[in-house]
């Protein structure tokens, strides 16, 4: 493979010079320009365009790091993230770190090798420290996920928020045997201790006691929430509502309970979040939280866009989005 050092041994023309030619300086002699991209056509030799970056160009590339691409939560945001880019003149590049914590930190290296000029995280794996050090190299913005670690802007709900109504929604129809599905313990993030913090408040505000045994973590898709379900058969002492933080996760509990003589919504009454798709087309319709999906993804870009075009320093914000409860049948 041909280097610098090779093309200007052919072309006669100092390295420095060469250099100059290769990054379009605009100090550079015609014929010693003309000598320079003959000796490259010779060769075959093509400029290295991540050095080229390093030395201070744009990539006009955003890298957004999502954790499940198969989520349909992820590709609404991820949606509405690249309609804005595009309008703006940017492209995102799309980075499923299916919940690793190495690959999240390989696609963080391409903001400190200049392959791209920002960060979104809409899903966080590793503690805080461990990528703050990444903000010298370029702007990063929170997109759904958040850490009380840090005051770089935030797009995001309400979790606890958001949490509490779901299970006061439960209380109000007479429930008071209430389980809780959360997702991955992730250390970098406050999404699930916050929404676990929300149920919790809203029992001990209305005298509930909680029962361990209902608290179902690392259930994120729709095949966990069918063992959730074959879990809750095979209790002694059943929950009577599940709030379980996913509509993946509602619908699996929702197909699985079709075999089974505990029905939904008689027998178990259950909530979603995110009010996908699915939610108003599975039988019986599912009761939800609607996050505003679109406008977090374009709100973060938008934000991205605005402090790399005006070339700004990174400020705190947090921007808290609203959520609404969509009450159907389960």
């Amino acid at each position: 493979m041909s280097t610098i050092k090779d093309v200007a041994k052919l072309s006669g023309i100092s390295r420095s010079t060469v250099s100059r030619v290769i990054n379009n300086h605009p100090y550079v002699n015609e014929e010693k320009r003309i000598r320079v991209k003959a000796a490259m056509k010779e060769l075959g030799y093509v400029p290295n365009s991540s050095a080229q970056r390093l030395r201070g160009s744009k990539t006009k590339t955003i890298a957004v790091l999502i954790s499940r691409i198969v989520n349909p939560f992820f590709s609404g945001l991820v949606d509405a993230m690249d309609s804005v880019a595009t309008e703006a003149g940017f492209q995102l590049i799309l980075c499923n770190t299916r919940g690793s914590k190495e690959r999240e930190m390989t696609y963080l290296n391409l903001l400190r090798t200049k392959q791209v000029d920002g960060v979104i995280f809409a899903s966080i794996e590793n503690n805080w420290e461990d990528i703050k050090p990444y903000l010298a190299y370029g702007p990063i913005v929170l997109c759904n996920e958040y850490t009380d670690q840090t005051d770089i802007p935030s797009f995001r709900i309400n979790h606890f928020q958001a949490s509490y109504e779901a299970t006061f929604h439960f209380i109000k129809q007479g429930k008071t045997k209430i389980g809780l599905c959360r997702g991955d313990e992730t250390i970098g993030s406050n999404l699930g201790s916050d929404r676990e913090k929300g149920f919790l408040k809203a029992l001990q505000d209305h005298q509930l006691t909680f029962n361990k045994q209902w608290l179902f973590r690392n259930a994120t898709n729709f095949n966990d929430g069918r063992h959730v379900f074959r879990k809750v058969e095979r209790m002694s002492e059943r929950p009577d509502a599940i709030f379980t933080g996913s509509d993946e996760v509602a619908t699996g509990i929702i197909s699985e309970s079709r075999n089974s003589s505990i029905h939904v919504p008689n027998d178990l009454s259950v909530i979603g979040f995110d009010d996908q798709q699915i939610a108003d087309v599975i039988t019986p319709g599912l009761t939800t939280i609607r996050q505003p999906i679109q406008k977090m993804g374009e709100q973060s870009m938008q934000h991205m866009i605005y402090i790399l075009t005006n070339q700004l320093s990174l400020v705190g914000h947090t921007e808290l989005l609203r959520t609404e409860l969509i009450v159907r049948d389960t």
